[in-house]
């Protein structure tokens, strides 16, 4: 994956942190090479449940999340460290302070300083369900709906695309428009939604559920399911509410 890095003489100002503050459904934070918040916005202080930043600045993922996802983000922080890259649309399930949960597409930065990575700063933007008005486009209907109705099945760019009537190149520009997700990222979000309600509210072995979300085994939706949460589906299951 290509670097991105952020020159010091261009680091972020004092007017751009405020501007972070603005934003609802954008997670901004930075972060040192000791893993202390250096600054974040006042969407990252909710995110964690804490009260304002001074509960989250001075402190480290471990001291605010629980500590499955405290040891995902040490580790993506540990590899930008060490190879200088940046970690761009890495899709997350996140369960919320209230138990709900939400996709998140996070994007991390380094900040470099004499050739080294000296602190890192990442967004994440919460997915929303998008509104009714924003999906009428017929073509990304037809594919919404095919996606739902194959969940169990293997459904592949070209397929889709066949069927929204455009090239793949172009069902990508609009899935990307619409729901701020390639059109993989998609029909793996709608899997996992689908993995996680059957793990929630039926006791359908695990193998079953793989089956019933069109991955190739058991050992595939665990690999995935805990790429994306951090947790294996047994330990979901353990964990619901």
């Amino acid at each position: 994956m290509a670097s991105d890095p952020i020159p010091a003489e261009l680091n972020v100002q004092a007017e751009l942190l405020e501007l972070f503050d603005d934003l609802v459904d954008v997670i901004f934070v930075m972060k040192g090479r000791d893993g202390i918040y250096t600054n974040v916005n006042n969407a990252f202080v909710r995110r964690t449940g804490q009260q304002s930043k001074r509960d989250v600045i001075g402190h480290r993922a471990r001291d605010v999340f629980p500590p499955a996802l405290a040891e995902r983000y040490e580790q993506q922080d540990d590899e930008i460290f060490a190879s200088g890259e940046s970690l761009r649309d890495e899709l997350e399930l996140i369960r919320r302070t209230d138990g709900s949960l939400g996709w998140y597409l996070t994007t991390k930065l380094p900040v470099l300083e004499g050739g080294r990575v000296e602190a890192i700063v990442s967004i994440s933007r919460d997915l929303q369900v998008p509104s009714a008005d924003r999906v009428e486009m017929e073509a990304l209907t037809r594919v919404v709906d095919e996606v739902g109705q194959r969940l169990d099945q293997t459904l592949r760019v070209a397929e889709l695309a066949e069927i929204a009537n455009c090239s793949p190149r172009q069902l990508e520009r609009r899935m990307k428009r619409v729901f701020g997700l390639t059109v993989t990222q998609y029909v793996l979000r709608r899997k996992v939604d689908r993995a996680t309600r059957l793990l929630a509210e039926t006791d359908m072995p695990v193998v079953e559920v793989a089956a019933a979300c069109g991955f190739y085994d058991q050992a595939d939706l665990t690999r995935m399911f805990a790429r994306l949460t951090n947790e294996t589906p047994a330990q979901f299951r353990a964990n619901r509410p």
